[in-house]
């Protein structure tokens, strides 16, 4: 097997932001804008603002806590009905062929907000990935977030 490598240490291990943006997505009047697909008094649904593809989303507890086993049974329920619902919008908006899904926990673990934990609700289809990001280190993706979101949002 092949493998590349693409010098991302200095990326991994930097803070990426000031504050955390699902704390301030939580707390936000312009849903928009911050494209918040929505929320309730436990979690909310945001898009990724650097998506790995259109249409990834991240459903998070609206506290700030970075571990599962700090949530609530509530909140741990919440978060999971949620991730089902991001699949279901996706299913009927983009017709996604499968999905990642998944929590990166701690920094170690890839968390880029290791604070507040999230979990990511990635469309994937056959092809969806080409050689621009190894060789151009672009992401090609086929709509805006704000497509995106005007697509997404009334499934929420």
């Amino acid at each position: 097997m092949e493998r590349l490598f693409r010098q991302r240490m200095e990326y991994v291990t930097s803070s990426h932001f000031d504050g955390c943006f699902l704390c301030v997505d939580a707390e936000t009047d312009d849903l928009e804008a911050n494209y918040v697909l929505m929320r309730d008094d436990l979690c909310v649904v945001v898009m990724n603002r650097f998506p790995y593809n259109s249409g990834a989303l991240l459903v998070s507890p609206r506290r700030h806590v970075g571990a599962l086993e700090e949530l609530t049974e509530q909140e741990r329920n919440r978060v999971m009905a949620l991730t089902v619902k991001a699949v279901e919008a996706l299913k009927v908006t983009m017709s996604p062929e499968g999905f990642n899904m998944g929590a990166n926990l701690g920094a170690a673990g890839g968390a880029g907000v290791p604070g507040h934990l999230h979990m990511h609700v990635i469309p994937r289809w056959s092809g969806d990935t080409d050689f621009m990001p190894v060789i151009g280190d672009t992401k090609v993706l086929p709509e805006t977030l704000e497509q995106s979101y005007a697509r997404l949002k009334p499934l929420f």
